[in-house]
């Protein structure tokens, strides 16, 4: 298949979703045409309710909505939602523990030409630390769209990391996807490459790269960021003795900091983390930013090197 945005995967779910939940709802704040929530919209206009500009009434009242029984998918660009509404998700949605499903897309670098004002690039941090908050980032619109029907199955507060550009398709509808799971998707001996959503791809690559090195690098999608999948964690740092992590986010707070948090606490190992370095973004093409902060695969591949050495010594 060609490349994907995972938003697509989450908006035709979601309807699909619809047809045979009619206790599912929508609120929205003016982006449903970018966040892909349109197709729910247009399909379901009496459940779908929309507050304007107003992220923050949007937060509110989807809370509202679940307390009387609903499961409420709410959406906007993931800088928007996580940092004008962080005290109404804190609160009316995550200290209620209220049934309301936030769907963000435009996170990362990859935002590209829109520049740093909308590239959300903390919103893993952010949404990880809340307590009865879930964090998911799919690899793929495959992947997103069984993400999207899980947490319509699951009560409680979920965060679904989507994606504007196109990503690989990595998955099919045969592969496995559950919460808190994370998938091996190539074996390797010397080092476990660790990725959420675009990054898994790049990882991918960087372990043909390595192979070519003599290297054998394994490559895991984490696709749950929380609760993240310890006991594959410390499998992994038990038989490969080395771990990178990568993903299109700040060093701090995000997938590096949950793995490092698991190897700290059970069975240390070196390891490197492939990131954002505590930067804003800025504008360009994606391939571009991508490129200039040193989330490319070969930044992965040269990372490995210096964990796989940091082993040996």
């Amino acid at each position: 298949m060609k490349p994907v945005a995972t938003r697509d995967g989450f908006g035709e779910e979601l309807v699909r979703l619809g047809k045979v939940n009619d206790k599912i709802v929508m609120v929205s704040a003016d982006l449903e045409d970018a966040t892909r929530a349109e197709y729910f919209k247009k399909e379901f206009p009496g459940r779908f309710f929309s507050v304007g500009i107003a992220e923050q009434d949007m937060v509110g009242t989807a809370a509202g909505l679940a307390l009387q029984g609903f499961t409420v998918f709410i959406n906007s660009f993931a800088v928007f939602m996580t940092n004008r509404a962080y005290d109404m998700l804190r609160m009316d949605v995550c200290y209620n523990n209220t049934n309301v499903k936030v769907i963000c897309t435009h996170a990362g670098l990859t935002v590209g030409e829109d520049g740093a004002s909308a590239q959300s690039l903390e919103d893993l941090a952010l949404m990880r630390v809340l307590p009865n908050m879930r964090v998911i980032c799919p690899v793929d619109t495959v992947e997103a769209a069984k993400a999207t029907k899980a947490i319509s199955e699951q009560f409680g507060p979920f965060y679904l990391r989507l994606s504007r550009n196109a990503v690989p398709v990595l998955t099919d509808e045969k592969t496995p996807f559950e919460i808190g799971k994370g998938i091996v998707m190539r074996e390797g001996k010397d080092v476990t490459l660790i990725g959420s959503g675009l990054m898994v791809s790049e990882s991918l690559e960087a372990a043909e790269i390595l192979a070519k090195q003599g290297i054998q690098a394994k490559v895991i999608n984490m696709h749950t960021i929380k609760p993240i999948d310890k006991d594959l964690i410390i499998k992994s740092a038990k038989e490969t003795g080395a771990i990178v992590t990568s993903e299109e986010h700040q060093m701090a707070g995000g997938l590096g900091s949950a793995v490092a948090e698991v190897v700290v606490q059970n069975y240390p190992v070196p390891m490197e983390m492939v990131a954002v370095h505590d930067s804003f973004g800025e504008t360009g093409s994606p391939d571009e930013l991508l490129a200039k902060y040193g989330l490319r695969a070969v930044n992965i591949a040269d990372t490995a090197k210096k964990a796989v050495l940091r082993k040996l010594k």
